[in-house]
């Protein structure tokens, strides 16, 4: 958005700062001493200041705010969504260019914007990136950045990128580095592309960027059934391959520097076969909305979590999950029968048919599977609770089905529930 513009207001918090100094939404915020707001990164860097004085629009009039640092306690503003910088790359995984069409819209949008890296852990592949962005990344110090880098070979991560333009990420993440900003890299392996060889060079070359390369998480190349390139599937024996040399790496990071850097997606070790890593050695879950180490985390709290002496009253819950987690969710629910020595609560696996039977987490199921899935099984049931991890912040499913529409087609009520041991314990005791 042009500097000129300023950033508008879209809710203000009762009760709050910018309530007690007037603003209101529609109002838009043009600068802070005298630095003109871009977006709400700039209002961030330059709030932190001990004496603001900010400059208004409102209509046609231009109003100045005066107030100090000190007695700000909870600005509570939203800001309307800036226009974000898109993806120019053709890359042959593309996962927005597997979609059919009726999802959600913002679905579609192939984001390549630094600010969604910092702000909302967004990867992006540098590939845009202009020497105003650098540096504003740097005397703004927007760090950690989300990187895609998926081979450090040039040539073939253009060829993966479909990019012939785009840079050397080496010397990409050298001037990132050199400037000490940090980052998280995501490697997404395609076999007989970046696997290998391949991916023993991308990690020794990543791992001289260490401490600035917080982690790298290698994670199987998701297909649907909508993809038009070639590219395979990562199968049990590739999987098995990519975690050992994966093991290999950490082991020579945790001799040398106490953590492991590199760590495996969740579905390699699901699509291996193999057993995860403790969760102590998943550091600080940097990349765990990657899907590394939400499982084994999820089975950590479970055997952790103390159950409750009693439960629900005697209503009867119904549940779902994608075919990957069902074991795991399955182990826990079973664990609360025993418990009760009754079954109030039931979880059913849902085989995604929208996108293909490839993919089998959670998070990618639509509403029209789910509510398929249940048809024939919501007999004996009261409730239904939804994981949150298939909703958006509108409670809607990927196909835009939302809970109103599931509740009024199975006809009974749904909530929705946080994805954790204690998310389900809570609505169970409620």
């Amino acid at each position: 958005m042009p500097a000129e513009k300023g950033i508008k207001i879209d809710t203000i918090q009762p009760g709050s700062t910018a309530d007690n100094l007037g603003l209101l939404p529609g109002d838009t915020l043009l600068s802070i001493n005298s630095h003109k707001l871009r977006d709400p990164i700039d209002f961030m860097f330059y709030s932190t200041d001990d004496n603001l004085e900010m400059e208004l629009k409102r209509g046609a009039e231009n109003i100045n705010v005066n107030v100090t640092r000190k007695s700000i306690k909870h600005f509570g503003v939203d800001f309307k969504p800036f226009k974000v910088m898109t993806c120019k790359n053709n890359c042959l995984f593309c996962f927005v260019k597997q979609l059919p069409r009726g999802l959600r819209k913002t679905l579609y949008i192939k984001d390549e914007d630094y600010r969604m890296s910092f702000i909302y852990g967004n990867y992006i592949t540098l590939t845009n990136i202009s020497k105003e962005d650098k540096k504003r990344i740097i005397e703004q110090r927007l760090s950690p950045l989300y990187i895609s880098v998926h081979s450090t070979n040039m040539s073939l991560r253009n060829k993966l990128l479909g990019n012939a333009k785009a840079p050397d990420i080496l010397k990409e993440l050298k001037f990132l580095s050199d400037n000490k900003i940090r980052f998280n890299i995501q490697i997404v392996l395609c076999p007989g592309y970046n696997d290998g060889k391949e991916l023993k060079q991308t990690l020794s070359d990543l791992y001289r960027f260490y401490p600035y390369v917080l982690s790298i998480a290698v994670v199987p190349v998701g297909l649907t059934s909508y993809r038009k390139h070639r590219i395979r599937p990562v199968e049990k024996k590739e999987a098995e391959q990519a975690i050992m040399t994966i093991e290999s790496y950490q082991k020579r990071f945790r001799k040398k520097h106490g953590n492991s850097v590199v760590y495996g997606a969740d579905e390699l070790y699901l699509k291996a076969g193999l057993p995860f890593p403790p969760i102590a050695e998943y550091g600080e879950l940097h990349q765990i909305e990657n899907g590394v180490g939400m499982v084994p985390l999820f089975m950590y709290k479970a055997k952790k979590i103390k159950l409750p002496k009693i439960l629900h009253h005697k209503k009867k819950f119904l549940t779902f999950t994608g075919i990957s987690f069902y074991p795991f969710l399955k182990k826990f629910v079973e664990r609360l029968s025993e418990k009760e020595k009754n079954s109030i609560l039931n979880v059913v696996p849902v085989e995604n048919k929208f996108f293909g039977t490839s993919i089998s987490v959670t998070g990618l199921l639509t509403g029209r599977d789910v509510i398929k899935t249940f048809l024939d099984k919501i007999e004996g049931h009261e409730i239904i609770l939804i994981p949150d991890v298939v909703l958006n912040e509108e409670n809607k499913f990927l196909d835009n089905i939302t809970l109103n529409d599931m509740e009024e087609t199975l006809g009974i009520p749904v909530i929705k529930i946080k994805s954790t041991p204690e998310g389900l314990i809570k609505e169970l005791t409620d």
